[in-house]
């Protein structure tokens, strides 16, 4: 074997700690572009502009996933012990190294045959699908027959791996003494910090830790996702994953009179272009808002939402409408797309690559400018990643306001300026247009502006306050619209990402816990949108209410159902872990583990104190089965990659 290189002093290390981490970086940079071209035919849009920014989106995937297969190796070379520099301790280290490393670069070299029959990285998921295979051996000598030029390539990788690892080796220094403890304390310190920035993709408060949907922020459709991530990336963050099961309750034919998701055109008016604006006001729960509770305290009941109380008064609203979950990024695919979340966020599912539609998507294909403005940096809390999977043209963040003058000190930008630069901004945009803005001022820790001390009701709730601040800036961005030429050629949707915090015992229920308002507004439409409806509506309903409303002459996909439409057979369906909340009617029933849980009439018994499970009651069964409905098509589709229309 040729010279080593030695590595002096008590940095040695973590230099070799450095050199073998780039190194890996650059293996991981080639196993991309060998996916890539092995699999070239499934990805013919791709320019090699497009590959460029894919392969460098990328290394934020790999070092996610080569902490993790490393963390080991990683704590045997930076624990601040002597005897490291041991031979017998370097060798066992060495093995750890390349063991470690050839698993992953197998999982990643199995996806150059798998992908083509998945059309998707392998996940979790691989372990439940093969846990009852009883002939694993020859499956695995099967493959190795197959695709044998893919074990020699492994093999000689393996090789290069141990080759490129014995360059060097630590020296041992001469002395050890308080010094050398000191700085390998502080250089531990200095790793882990690095360690935990690296698997969350940043050290930012806003920072949620790096899953598959990030992909998204370096592709044009879902499918390419696949080029950016590496396969223990994907495996290492499904592996707590919810995986769907197939369910097949009703035929197909059955299914489609039941519970049709695929919506066609019920009219034969012409499309009319409308700019849409949606607006998504952070933790404005309903039980806040006054215009929905005129009979708490005795009518004495006022809210902390002054200006939109006003604004609901001139517009179309619902006296029982609710989220379909209870995190913000549940909000977004709900609202966007029309796509709930069951069992987990789903954008941060297995099924995230999926392909979707969208109301962006739909609509820039009618020649709409779509936008979306979030006022947290750029990559918080996953949005912009979904954000270029929904096919918004133009994302405008923290980054684009660039401004700290108006930086909260933790989320991001407040939000009367911030919806004041997007007020600005659409006055800049060609018409017709789509744009979304996500609010973040009425967030933990409940802080208002300076200059807003002691301005707002501070309420019952810490909360409170801060709603009040929202409110203003949402009549402040409306007085601004106001003055632009395309406001009374808008139609804006307001409504909430979730309910939050609870003062009334009302409002302390299951069912109320998801209530939030959901408003439409057409200052152009001459009462054409003006009214208190009975429906019950969901997030899911606002993208075919409005595609409706504008008569969209297309078919579509969408779990949600039209909200003005005047019947009112529709069900609304949220979900906490394995439980199943479904209202229809005036019934609202729970559901997990395969049986009814409970089932309550929320026209009679608002405090849910009389449980009508189990009373032979037929709307049980009218519910059940339209339960199963939902399960079978959100499932099934799903799972089969079948949520667009043909």
């Amino acid at each position: 074997m040729g010279k080593k290189i030695s590595l002096k002093g008590w940095m040695g290390p973590y230099v070799a700690l450095a050199i073998q981490f780039v190194m890996l970086l650059l293996v991981y940079a080639l196993l991309r572009y060998g996916f890539y071209a092995f699999n070239s035919s499934q990805f013919p849009q791709v320019s090699g502009g497009e590959l460029l920014t894919m392969m460098l989106g990328g290394v934020k995937f790999d070092i996610v996933a080569l902490l993790y297969i490393n963390i080991l190796y990683i704590l045997l070379l930076a624990i601040p012990v002597p005897f490291k520099y041991h031979g017998t301790y370097q060798k066992i280290c060495k093995w750890v190294f390349v063991v470690s490393n050839s698993i992953g670069i197998a999982l990643n070299l199995v996806d150059y045959a798998y992908y083509p029959f998945t059309l998707k990285r392998t996940t979790g998921t691989v372990i439940d699908q093969f846990a009852n295979e009883e002939n694993l051996y020859k499956l695995a000598f099967d493959f190795a027959i197959d695709y044998w030029y893919l074990i020699i390539l492994f093999g000689f990788m393996v090789w290069g791996l141990i080759r490129f690892y014995d360059l060097f080796f630590l020296q041992r220094p001469v002395r050890f003494h308080w010094k050398f403890y000191a700085v390998q304390l502080a250089m531990l310190l200095v790793v882990a910090f690095l360690f935990v920035g690296g698997v969350r993709g940043g050290w930012a408060h806003s920072t949620r830790p790096i899953t598959l949907s990030n992909a998204g922020d370096y592709v044009k459709s879902p499918e390419e996702m696949n080029i950016v991530l590496n396969t223990p990336f994907s495996i290492l963050k499904t592996l707590k994953a919810v995986n769907l099961k197939e369910e097949h309750f009703f035929t197909e034919e059955e299914l489609k009179k039941l519970y049709p998701v695929i919506h066609e055109p019920n009219d034969t008016a012409s499309f009319r272009k409308l700019n849409v604006v949606v607006l998504i006001l952070e933790s404005f729960g309903k039980e806040h808002i006054g215009f929905y509770n005129k009979d708490l305290e005795n009518g004495q009941y006022k809210g902390y939402t002054p200006f939109l109380d006003s604004l609901i008064a001139e517009s179309y609203t619902f006296n029982r409408s609710y989220a379909n979950g209870r995190k913000s990024i549940d909000a977004l695919p709900s609202v966007i797309t029309g796509i709930p979340s069951i069992g987990e966020p789903f954008v941060l599912s297995v099924y995230s690559g999926n392909r979707t539609t969208s109301l962006a998507k739909l609509l820039a294909n009618e020649g709409y400018t779509t936008s979306f403005f979030h006022g947290a940096p750029n990559g918080s809390m996953g949005f912009s990643a979904y954000m270029q999977l929904a096919g918004i043209q133009h994302y405008y963040g923290k980054n684009e306001y660039n401004n700290d003058a108006d930086f909260d000190g933790i989320w991001g930008i407040w939000d009367e300026p911030f919806m004041q630069y997007m007020a600005k901004e659409m006055d800049q945009m060609k018409e017709p247009f789509f744009s979304s803005f996500f609010s973040l001022s009425s967030h933990h820790p409940f802080k208002v502006p300076e200059q807003y001390a002691n301005t707002f009701p501070k309420g019952t709730l810490p909360l409170h306050e801060p709603l009040g601040y929202a409110d203003h800036a949402l009549k402040e961005f409306f007085r601004t619209a106001s003055k632009s030429d395309w406001y009374k050629n808008t139609l804006f949707v307001i409504c909430a990402d979730h309910a939050s915090m609870t003062h009334f015992p009302e409002y302390a229920t299951m069912p109320n816990s998801f209530a939030i308002p959901i408003v439409f507004y057409y200052p152009g439409g001459e009462g054409q949108l003006k009214g208190v409806s009975d429906k019950l509506v969901q997030q899911i309903d606002i993208m075919p209410t409005v595609l409706n409303f504008l008569h969209y002459d297309k078919p579509y996909f969408s779990f949600g159902f039209d909200a003005l439409d005047p019947r009112q057979d529709n069900f609304l369906v949220s979900n906490i872990g394995s439980s199943y909340n479904f209202f229809m009617g005036d019934y609202y029933m729970s559901y997990g583990d395969r049986e009814v849980k409970s089932l309550y009439n929320l026209r009679t018994d608002k405090l849910l104190k009389e449980d009508l499970k189990g009373k032979n009651l037929p709307v049980q069964g009218l519910l059940m089965r339209k339960l199963e409905a939902f399960m079978q098509q959100y499932n099934n589709r799903m799972i089969h990659n079948k949520l667009v229309a043909d």
